[in-house]
């Protein structure tokens, strides 16, 4: 894959129970491939998988890459390209003092997504998004995997 291949990628977690057993799935397409990746964990909240979601499709990538990221998590898309400025400002506390939920996997994402040129996307869960969908069924199938 060459440095000017455009990447997309549709990520969703998903959980039974907030906290509970959960799943993340992520589906990538560039040029005619397309690869689907999912996986779980015993205990964790639905805002964890979502973030798992993206962090496990960008470590799929060999490569730096032009990326369209698609998500239908607010917390992940306003959190990567707006909230994450003040909390790295601020030494990864939140207004309250407080460390930031998930700051192991924001500070991992925050890796992650400098390496890559990532045009992050919203689009509304459960509306007909054929790719969102497939990322909401593979992480919903990787619920019972535990």
């Amino acid at each position: 894959m060459n440095k000017d291949t455009i990447i997309n990628i549709w990520t969703d977690g998903a959980c039974s129970g907030n906290p509970g057993p959960g799943g993340w799935g992520a589906l990538i397409k560039f040029n005619n491939s397309v690869k689907k990746i999912s996986g779980s964990e015993k205990y964790t909240t639905n805002n964890r998988m979502e973030m798992m979601a993206v962090i496990k499709a960008l470590k799929d990538l060999d490569a730096e890459s032009k990326i369209n990221l698609y998500t239908d998590s607010k917390y992940v898309k306003e959190g990567i390209t707006s909230w994450i400025n003040g909390w790295k400002k601020n030494n990864w506390t939140n207004s309250n003092k407080k460390d930031v939920k998930n700051k192991d996997l924001w500070i991992e994402l925050d890796i992650l997504s400098q390496k890559h040129n990532i045009t992050w996307n919203w689009v509304k869960g459960h509306s007909g998004n054929i790719e969102n969908d497939i990322a909401d069924k593979l992480a919903t199938e990787a619920i019972g995997e535990n």
